[in-house]
Formats: structure tokens, C-alpha cells, sequence
């Protein structure tokens, strides 16, 4: 007993030695204690302000916090704004910022608050909750004054209530938070500049179970864990003003003019329509003064739509209505208030619905602080050519707007990371930023979502639950993806085990004919097939329910040989080889079983009565199809529109068969619906243009990659990126100018008339593929002859 006494002693004073050291927060339990509003129901609707004041003899060098909250937090120093998040995961993995709050502090008395909200049922799907919860914990001792527990103080924020988005108005599946209704009146103005004295500040309420970091968890709530992401990029925009004005009005209001402010009389109903000119992820941002009790409704669109719900061209507005979620503010009558959202809104367009009470308005200002995954876009890929620079802009904007502190399908009505839709889009981002961090938070978050079944979730983080297996496929290709680009071995292993068991899943639903017998859950391939009310699920092909599907068998081969690459190279040879067989064998029986000899096409099904450009892509990326006959295929495939067709998303799969059986200079030639997209006003690619739900998908975004990829032929010749090929497929053009961001430095690639100039960073070797020549390529400046 005293020798259990004695070991319990030493590892307490270990654990103290740490903290007053400020050892690593992510190993360890937290001296920082969750907080609450007293009254706050553990998960009901609550928009909370939490303070403590700091005083301080002199400004430190520096000051670091780390912070976490639940739902959501926004973190003011002496009344500015400085961290916000947490970046969304799960509760097993919940995440925290660290901050170095040293540059906002002062001599004498600093005020340090933070803004909690709680959705419930009304926030986002990608949003998982515990409990509404904050904490702070400092660095080190030197911090320690500013944990979170007894000294702080809490008020609720009774001016909030949900806004509900009116889905039948919508008449489409929506998965982000409800708009915000806001009373002014109501607000508790000046929490986090003003005296302690001027509002009802509450003790904080310390909940009862310690905070930890993951590796220390034990039962329920936060495991903590540092965030691996930076921060958001923000910066202030305006709206084209030279395209906004008013949709209706009464009363004798006068012309909106180009410039700020503008004036409502009482008693009056006006509504303006802003464009912001593009599309975008943002706060917006209302200055007014006066108006006492006036409403200020702000409803956000990608589009407008006329009387048959189509969008059109989207820069035409005459004949035409908006729908879309709403924020609405109920003002105060004070001078120079800012109303802004607590969530960011997507928009194009934003309709603004006054009336004015029996006090006159002032709107001084409207304007709106954009938001988004801080990509800096390294990449260069010009022609000359301005179609294909408007394509690489609104390309780049498109893959920006579906990322933020994860990547999502799309920003106006999802924010959910879909694996299928992020294994593209992590691909644009590290061709064109050279960043990886999102890539591996993606590929992490997906890995936390694993059922019983062995399967990964098809989007995570999400409450709600969703499994498309043919996602859990992509999710290893993933990680395979991340293998070929990046060197880190660490991380790679920590997914292995996570790989055997999706690819066991499949392994198990085989048929004595080796293609897949039936399958269950979702197997979604590509919205090439709709949704046929009962009978058929969207965007899964034939063959699924009953078996014999060639598309996910062969989508299965497609994964086993990227595992199998995986496994041999992290010391699995085992594992290795029996996947190889099995892809193999996969091949041929769907070979045997689903060519057509008469259509040259290899069949959906061994019915052979269905055909689809999904099955012989597929086909040819896996050799299924010998190679000698690929080409021919792929011909086939973008000339006969009897069988089914991809969409965007699928069409990324028919461009890196292209790039296989070599026809990428036929590449630039399939862009059409790209330009048709920016000939009808998009400012982002879309789902699909018309009909269409999203205007913004970041699947329809590869030709980025393709760019670079195909035009540029810029690829990785051996795993981490150690060396590349240069393989340039420029179809018509005469000269192009590419860059790529490589962890060594820029690869860059310049087509000239005689020749081809190519510098490769120091370190880095490779090949140059070119007319059937190979030409060993060197670090630095070279120059290639045709």
C-alpha cells in the first residue's frame, strides 16, 4: 500500500511539474475548468457571453491561451475579435485553438470574453454537440489567472432566437444552421468592452467533469485535441453597388445612390436587392443607426429564380424573385449599431426587407467580412487564352468557397464533407496551394467515423448519419492519394488497419461469379441515375441490389491495388499480395462476364442490357479492358451519347483516362460545359447548371487539377512526391506557362515553339515524357529540345 501511495505521489508532483511548465496540453488533463450559464439547459438553444477582467502591471511578450467551446465560440480581447471556432469534429476528437493573445493586451485592466452559442436541433448537421460548455486554459503558469472556473461570469444573450428556414419555399434538402433572429432591444451591447457593473453578469456554473486531453479520455463529453489547421482568412468586401437597388418601395423614398449612407423615412416598407458581383462566403455586416423597433430582414441567395424556378443566367435579375434563408434584426435605435450574423451565409444576392417604425432609419454602411480555409493560390498555369483563365478563376473560387475549417460539397446548403467530393477537391487544393494540412484533417475526420461494419461514414463530421460504402472506397484512395504526394509515414500507418476494414466489407459481399453479389446501405456511384420514387435510389446503378454491379466491383479492384500499394510499402506483403489476386481476378470475371462484344463497351451488368461511360472508365483505369483496346474505348465512350453519361463529378475519373491511354490532348476539347456555365453568368461551377441545387460544388472544380496534371503533365513519379514526371498533354495550344508548389519548391513548365523549358526545385529529379522520348530531368533550369 506504501509503495502504490508513493507511486500515485510522484506522478502527481510529475503532473504538477508539467503544468507549471506548460508541457504539452494535448497529453494530459486540463487544470481549466468547463463552464456553463447556470441556467443553461445542457442542450437547448443559448447565445452566452462569458468575461473575466485581466489586469496587468505591464504588456507581456507573450500570453498563450488555449480555447474550446460547444457549440461554437468567438473570442474578444479588449473588445476585438481574435480566435473563433472550434473546427469541427467529433466528441472523441474535439478540438481546441491556441492563441497568443499578447499582441491585444494593455497595461492595466483587459477585458477577455467570449461569445458561446448553442444551436440545438437548429445548427448544421456538421455540427456534433455535447453540452453548451467553454473553457480556457493558459499555457503555463505564467497564464494560469485566465483558466476558466471560479472568477469568471456569464450572461445569457436573450436577444437570439432560431430563424426557421422555410423549406418548403426552398424545396430542397438542407443540412446548415437556421437563419438568426435578433432583437436589439434585447442585446447585451458593450459585453465585451464596457464595465462589469453595466449588465447582469451571473458566476459562471463549473460543470462537474474535468477536462482532458484525447489521450486521457474517459468517459462522455470533449476529448481535446490541438487543431491542426490554421485559422480562417478573413477580409472586408463590398457590394457592387452599380448593380443593386431597390425591388419595391413605399412611402417617397429617394434612389439608392452609389455611396453609403442611406436614408428610410418612418412608417415605411422598402426592399433593396445587393450582388455582391460573385459568389462568396461571408459575414455580413449591417451599420445603421437609429430606426428604433424597425426590422431589417437579409435574405441570402446564389441566384435568383423566375415563376418556374429556374435560374437562367444568373446575372439577370429583371422577371425574377429570391428565396432563400434569412437573418432579421429587430434594431434598438442607437447610433452606429453592427448587426452581423454569428454564422457566416453563401450569396450572390441579398434582399433587404425594411420597415421602418415611426423613427426614420439610417443605414450607414453594408458590407460583409469573407471567410474561408486560408489557401494562398501558389500554382500558375497561363495561356493567353482568356476562356481558360476565366476557367482557372472561377475554377479556384469554387474549390475556396468548399473549404473552410473543413472541406464541404457545398457552402449554401450542405457543409458536409463527402468523401467522394473531397478525394477532388483535395487534390485541387495541393496542386494549386501546395497545403496539405486540410487533406490530412479530411482524411482524419473520415477515419474517426468508422460503424460496427467495418465501413466509414460517407460525410463526416455529421450528426446525422449517412453510409455510402462506395465512399468508404474513396476514402482509401485517400489516403493513397496523400502517400503518392506527401512523405509522412507515420500518418499513413495510422490508417492501415482503418483500410483493412473497408476492404473486408467488400470481401465478404463476393459472389461465386467474382463480381460483388448484393450490397447493402447506399452504394452511390454518380447522379447519372435519378431517383425513380421507390423503385431505384439516386445515383446508384444497376446491378447494386441484386448483384453484379461491373461499376463498384471494378471500383473495388480500382481501391485494392492503391491498398495494396499501401500495405507492401509499410511492411503487409501479405496483405499485399492477396489483394492484388483479388483485383485481379475481380478484372477478368467482370470481363468474362460484362463485355459486349457487339458494342465494344464492357456492360453495367451481366445482363449486358445497360451501358454507362462509370463502367468502361473504370474498366480502363483498372485494365480490365486490355490495354491495346483502351484508347479505342475511351473514343467510344465521348462520342456516344446512347449510354448513360457521367456528370462533373464522374467526369474527373474520365479525364484521368485520358491521361492513361494517353488522348490527353483531345483534354481542353471536353471543357464546353465549363464554358457554358460562364456564358450564363456562374461566378462558381456548379452541381449542374440547370436543373441545379448548388451553384458552388468543388467536384466540378478538377479542371484545375487537370490543368496542371494533364495540360502540364506535372505529376508524382514515386511515392512523397521524391520524383516527378513531366508528361504534357497540350493539345492546340503553342505555349503555355504552368507552375506547381512541390514541398521542395516550384515545378515549373514552359511550352516554347522549338522546345519545352523546365526548372525543378533543388533535391528534386525526374523524367520528361514527350512524343515517346523520355529525358532524365535534373534539379534547376533546364532546356528540352521537341
Amino acid at each position: 500500500m506504501k509503495t502504490m501511495y508513493c507511486w500515485l505521489f510522484a506522478c502527481l508532483f510529475c503532473y504538477w511539474g508539467q503544468a507549471q511548465s506548460g508541457a504539452d496540453w494535448d497529453h494530459r488533463f486540463w487544470n481549466a475548468k468547463w463552464i456553463s450559464h447556470p441556467g443553461a439547459i445542457p442542450m437547448g438553444f443559448g447565445v452566452y457571453h462569458f468575461r473575466k477582467d485581466l489586469p496587468l502591471e505591464v504588456k507581456p511578450a507573450s500570453y498563450i491561451i488555449h480555447i474550446s467551446a460547444d457549440n461554437q465560440y468567438a473570442l474578444y480581447v479588449n473588445g476585438i475579435i481574435v480566435s473563433s471556432g472550434p473546427a469541427r469534429s467529433d466528441l472523441a476528437n474535439w478540438n481546441y485553438e491556441t492563441v497568443d493573445i499578447a499582441p491585444y493586451l494593455q497595461p492595466g485592466n483587459n477585458i477577455i470574453a467570449s461569445t458561446v452559442w448553442n444551436f440545438a436541433d437548429s445548427r448544421g448537421y456538421a455540427q456534433i454537440s455535447f453540452e453548451t460548455a467553454f473553457i480556457l486554459q493558459g499555457n503555463s503558469a505564467n497564464e494560469f489567472g485566465l483558466n476558466t472556473g471560479k472568477g469568471w461570469k456569464v450572461i445569457m444573450d436573450s436577444a437570439y432566437q432560431p430563424l426557421a428556414i422555410d423549406r418548403a419555399q426552398l424545396q430542397t434538402y438542407l443540412a446548415v444552421a437556421s437563419g438568426e433572429l435578433v432583437d436589439g432591444n434585447k442585446y447585451n451591447w458593450g459585453f465585451a468592452s464596457g464595465s462589469v457593473t453595466e449588465l447582469p453578469w451571473k458566476d459562471a456554473a463549473i460543470l462537474w467533469y474535468g477536462a482532458k486531453a484525447r489521450s486521457y479520455g474517459t468517459d462522455g463529453n470533449w476529448q481535446l485535441v490541438k487543431r491542426t489547421i490554421p485559422m480562417p482568412e478573413t477580409y472586408l468586401q463590398q457590394f457592387s453597388m452599380e448593380r443593386s437597388g431597390y425591388l419595391a418601395k413605399e412611402k417617397g423614398t429617394e434612389k439608392i445612390e452609389n455611396s453609403f449612407p442611406w436614408t428610410i423615412p418612418a412608417n415605411t416598407k422598402v426592399s433593396l436587392l445587393l450582388d455582391q458581383g460573385v459568389l462568396t462566403n461571408a459575414f455580413p455586416q449591417l451599420m445603421v443607426s437609429g430606426g428604433r423597433n424597425s426590422t431589417i430582414q437579409l435574405t441570402y441567395a446564389e441566384a435568383l429564380i423566375d415563376e418556374k424556378r429556374v435560374k437562367g443566367n444568373r446575372n439577370e435579375i429583371k422577371g425574377k424573385k429570391l428565396i432563400g434563408i434569412s437573418d432579421r434584426y429587430i434594431l434598438d435605435g442607437a447610433a452606429n449599431r453592427l448587426y452581423a450574423p454569428l454564422q457566416y451565409r453563401t450569396f450572390r444576392y441579398v434582399q433587404v426587407d425594411i420597415l421602418t417604425g415611426s423613427d426614420g432609419l439610417t443605414i450607414n454602411n453594408i458590407d460583409s467580412r469573407f471567410t474561408g480555409y486560408p489557401f494562398v493560390e501558389k500554382a500558375r498555369f497561363n495561356t493567353g487564352d482568356k476562356g481558360l483563365e476565366r476557367i482557372w478563376e472561377v475554377g479556384w473560387r469554387t474549390a475556396r468557397l468548399c473549404a473552410v475549417d473543413t472541406y464541404f460539397d457545398c457552402p449554401y446548403y450542405e457543409q458536409l464533407q463527402y468523401v467522394g467530393d473531397t478525394r477532388i477537391q483535395a487534390l485541387i487544393s495541393l496542386y494549386v496551394s501546395g497545403d496539405d494540412r486540410l487533406m490530412k484533417k479530411a482524411i482524419d475526420d473520415i477515419s474517426h467515423s468508422f460503424i460496427p461494419d467495418g465501413l466509414t461514414q460517407s460525410r463526416y463530421p455529421c450528426r446525422d448519419l449517412q453510409v455510402i460504402p462506395t465512399f468508404s472506397l474513396w476514402w482509401v484512395c485517400m489516403v493513397h492519394d496523400h502517400y503518392i504526394h506527401r512523405k509522412d509515414d507515420d500518418f499513413i500507418r495510422s490508417k492501415l488497419n482503418g483500410i483493412e476494414n473497408v476492404m473486408r466489407w467488400y470481401e465478404e459481399k463476393m459472389a461465386p461469379n467474382g463480381m460483388l453479389g448484393p450490397l447493402s446501405w447506399w452504394q452511390f456511384v454518380d447522379w447519372s441515375w435519378p431517383w425513380v420514387d421507390s423503385i431505384r435510389v439516386g445515383g446508384v446503378p444497376p446491378g447494386v441490389s441484386k448483384g453484379g454491379s461491373a461499376i463498384v466491383s471494378l471500383q473495388y479492384a480500382y481501391t485494392l491495388v492503391r491498398a495494396a500499394e499501401l500495405m507492401n510499402a509499410y511492411g503487409r506483403q501479405d496483405v499485399a499480395t492477396q489483394y492484388i489476386r483479388k483485383a485481379d481476378k475481380i478484372k477478368k470475371d467482370v470481363y468474362r462476364l460484362c463485355w459486349d462484344q457487339q458494342k465494344g463497351l464492357i456492360a453495367d451488368t451481366y445482363e449486358k442490357k445497360e451501358f454507362s461511360q462509370h463502367a468502361n472508365i473504370l474498366a480502363i483505369l483498372t485494365d480490365a479492358i486490355e490495354m491495346s483496346r483502351q484508347a479505342q474505348v475511351l473514343k467510344k465512350l465521348m462520342t456516344d451519347s446512347s449510354i448513360t453519361q457521367a456528370t462533373y463529378y464522374f467526369k474527373f475519373y474520365m479525364f484521368e483516362a485520358m491521361k492513361k491511354t494517353g488522348l490527353g490532348n483531345a483534354y481542353l476539347g471536353q471543357l464546353k460545359p465549363w464554358y457554358d456555365m460562364l456564358d450564363i453568368g456562374l461566378t462558381t461551377f456548379a452541381e449542374n447548371p440547370e436543373p441545379t441545387r448548388s451553384d458552388c460544388h468543388a467536384w466540378s472544380a478538377s479542371p484545375l487539377y487537370e490543368m496542371l496534371s494533364m495540360v502540364a503533365g506535372v505529376m508524382p513519379a514515386a511515392p512523397g512526391f521524391e520524383k516527378v514526371l513531366i508528361k504534357p498533354h497540350p493539345g492546340q495550344l503553342d505555349h503555355f506557362v504552368a507552375s506547381v508548389p512541390h514541398p521542395k519548391g516550384d515545378i515549373k513548365v514552359e511550352m516554347l515553339k522549338k522546345g519545352w523549358s523546365i526548372e525543378l526545385p533543388a533535391g528534386l529529379t525526374g523524367t520528361f515524357e514527350w512524343k515517346g522520348k523520355q529525358v532524365p530531368l535534373r534539379s534547376g533550369l533546364q532546356v528540352v529540345d521537341n
